[in-house]
C-alpha cells in the first residue's frame, strides 16, 4: 500500500504530544502485526476509556500532522488492536481500485445467490409456509434483480461531516453503543475512508481479504454522502453520515450498495429483505455499522 509522512513516532520521544500541538492522554502505540514488528508504528491509542469531546481534542492532529481520529473498541473477546491480526503489507492501495467496479463484482458474487432472484423482477413476490401458515416476502434484493444496478446518485449537501462525525463520536463514547471499551485513537491516513488500509484490519477477511478495495467504496461514500470512519472492532466498522439517504427510493439504492458492501448485514441481520433494511437501517440514519461473519 502507498505510504505517507508517518508523525507517530514522535510520540515515542513526545507521549503527551505538545510537539504536535496536542494534549494526548496515557496511550500505546501499536507497531507490530501477527507476523512480528512492522517497520512504524501503525496507530496510537489512549489507555483510558474515550469520553464526549474527546474526539474533537483530537481535530489538530488531522491538520498538522495528518494524523485522523477513529474509536477503536478494546473491550470485546478478541482484545484490542494488538491481537487483531492487523496485514498492513497486505493491502493495496484504495486508490488503485474503482467503487463501481468493486460494487458490481460482490453483487454479481452474492446477489444472485438471494433467494429467488430472478431477472425478470421486479413484480415477483414469494410465498414461504412459517409454522404451518403462508406468509408473504418481498425477494432479499428486491426491488432489483441480479444485475447489478448501479451506484446510488449522491443525496445532497447534508451537514459537515467532521461536525457529524465529531457527534457520532461523542455519543458512542458517553456509553450508547454497542461498543464495550472505546478508546480514542489516531492514524496515519490521506482520508478518513483510508484507515481501514492503513492498518491493515482484517475485519471482513471472510467477505474481503484486501480491506483497500472496500475503502475504495468507503471514498466514494465520502464524496456522496460524508461518511467518515468512526470506530472499528474487530470485525465492525461504523460510520457517520452527514447526507443520508431522505426518500425510500434513495435509501433502497444505497441497501443495494450496503448488500454488496457486506451482504451479512441484511442475509444474517433484522431486516433480511432489502428493502426493509432501506427502511430502517439506510432511511435518515447519521450512523451506518457493517460487520461481518
Amino acid at each position: 500500500m502507498a505510504t505517507l509522512p508517518n508523525a507517530l513516532p514522535q510520540l515515542a520521544a513526545d507521549p503527551s504530544g505538545a510537539s504536535l500541538g496536542l494534549e494526548l492522554p496515557p496511550g500505546t502505540l501499536v507497531d507490530a502485526t501477527d507476523e512480528g514488528p512492522w517497520h512504524e508504528p501503525l496507530l496510537w491509542h489512549a489507555d483510558v476509556p474515550a469520553q464526549p469531546g474527546g474526539w474533537a481534542a483530537l481535530e489538530p492532529a488531522r491538520r498538522t500532522s495528518g494524523l485522523l481520529p477513529v474509536l477503536l473498541d478494546v473491550g470485546g473477546d478478541q482484545g484490542g488492536p494488538q491481537d487483531w491480526a492487523l496485514m498492513p503489507d497486505e493491502m493495496t492501495y484504495p486508490g488503485d481500485h474503482d467503487a463501481e467496479e468493486v460494487l458490481a463484482e460482490f453483487w454479481d458474487e452474492y446477489a444472485a445467490d438471494a433467494p429467488d432472484a430472478d431477472e425478470d423482477y421486479p413484480g415477483k413476490e414469494k410465498v414461504v409456509e412459517i409454522f404451518g401458515e403462508p406468509h408473504t416476502f418481498d425477494e432479499t434484493i428486491a426491488p432489483y434483480g441480479p444485475a447489478w444496478p448501479g451506484l446510488a446518485p449522491a443525496t445532497g449537501q447534508g451537514v459537515d461531516p467532521d461536525a457529524r462525525a465529531a457527534e457520532v463520536a461523542g455519543a458512542l463514547a458517553d456509553g450508547g453503543s454497542w461498543l464495550k471499551d472505546p478508546r480514542l485513537a489516531l492514524v496515519p491516513a490521506r482520508r478518513s475512508a483510508d484507515i481501514p488500509a492503513a492498518i491493515g484490519w482484517t475485519g471482513p477477511v471472510n467477505h474481503e481479504n484486501d480491506v483497500a478495495r472496500l475503502c475504495t467504496v468507503l471514498r466514494s461514500w465520502e464524496d456522496r454522502f460524508g461518511i467518515r470512519v468512526v470506530a472499528l472492532t474487530f470485525d465492525q466498522l461504523v460510520l457517520s453520515v452527514a447526507a443520508p439517504p431522505n426518500t425510500q427510493a434513495e435509501a433502497e439504492a444505497v441497501a443495494a450498495e450496503h448488500f454488496a458492501f457486506c451482504p451479512d448485514n441484511i442475509t444474517q441481520g433484522h431486516h433480511e429483505v432489502l428493502r426493509d433494511y432501506a427502511a430502517h437501517e439506510v432511511l435518515g440514519r447519521q450512523v451506518w455499522s457493517f460487520w461481518w461473519d
